[in-house]
């Protein structure tokens, strides 16, 4: 089997366990504010996420080099975590997987105003494209546009400032830096927010926020894998296979389906998604914000996995340029 076909297989048993992740999430968020999933969920993280950090040997402080892109950063990483874990547990998975696959359309135009990239006339027209797909999902005047879409929506926008800017400092800050900073805001914020929704769990739900985060970082570690085996190229068009996962457990565990309409419009993102990806990785350019930051975004339960990569010192030649 070739290293590409390797990094493909495993890149699609994360993105098979993320799914299976997400679904706890829409379990929990019949019974629970997104506040108190938010919470307990990185309560549950801090003991893998410090496991990891302890293989972290860069020499410094945890004061940022650049204390205000790492606060807009947490900022961003702190409402994608929120507000896609809301549109989770409101929303039809197959929806929010559609919305949230905007996000790479997005990060190639904030790539233009933080980065300083040209962005030519062909990934114009394949932006614009993926964002008629957004309309079409969300069908504006056809049905009522509801919290969770436009919660959806903040968590792609949230997860495309956080992809940009750790593209923009990711060569001179540290990695515990970027990890630590927004699971502490979450931590914090969610805390001083809990009394307000709080509701008792019984022990089965506690555990359940357990296997969110084990299943969260475990999927993380094998992206990370995947990217070591094989390019980019092949690795980041693997997560659009989650719309395949929302097909089956949306049927079997929430008696949803995906309508056409809904349908169409996905393929329009991925489409369009896929030919950025292809465009960036011809190569002999280094305007590649997409395949550089492509990873599924910041949640409650796992960081950025590029952020991860850097923080146990193994980055993909392709990500290891910034």
């Amino acid at each position: 089997m070739s290293a590409n076909a390797r990094g493909a297989l495993i890149a699609l048993l994360a993105f098979a366990i993320f799914s299976t992740h997400d679904v706890a999430i829409k379990v929990l968020g019949a019974n629970y504010s997104p506040i108190q999933i938010v919470f307990f969920s990185v309560v549950l993280s801090f003991p893998l996420a410090t496991i990891m950090l302890m293989r972290d040997s860069t020499q410094g402080t945890l004061i940022p080099r650049h204390p205000w892109w790492v606060a807009l950063r947490t900022f961003a990483a702190v409402v994608t975590g929120f507000t896609v874990f809301y549109a989770f547990s409101n929303l039809p998975l197959a929806e929010v997987y559609a919305i949230l696959f905007a996000a790479p359309l997005l990060i190639t135009v904030l790539a233009i105003p933080v980065l300083g990239e040209t962005v030519r006339l062909r990934r114009w027209i394949a932006v614009i494209v993926g964002l008629i797909g957004v309309i079409v999902v969300l069908r504006p005047g056809q049905t009522d546009l509801t919290l969770g879409h436009l919660a959806a929506l903040a968590a792609a926008v949230g997860g495309a400032v956080a992809s940009i800017i750790v593209r923009k400092i990711g060569s001179v800050e540290r990695p515990v830096v970027m990890l630590l900073y927004p699971m502490v805001a979450n931590f914090v914020i969610m805390a001083c927010l809990l009394p307000l929704v709080y509701v008792p769990m019984p022990i089965e739900h506690l555990g359940l926020f357990g296997i969110v985060a084990v299943l969260a970082w475990s999927a993380s570690r094998l992206i990370i894998s995947a990217y070591q085996a094989g390019e980019a190229a092949i690795i980041a068009p693997m997560q659009y296979s989650q719309i395949i996962w929302a097909s089956i457990y949306g049927f079997f565990f929430f008696d949803e389906g995906i309508d056409l309409t809904t349908g169409i419009g996905a393929g329009i993102i991925i489409a369009s998604g896929m030919y950025i990806v292809l465009r960036e990785s011809r190569g002999g350019s280094d305007n590649t914000p997409v395949l550089r930051t492509r990873s599924r975004g910041d949640t409650a339960s796992s960081p950025r996995i590029s952020v991860l990569m850097r923080s146990v010192g193994k980055i993909p030649p392709l990500l290891r340029k910034h």
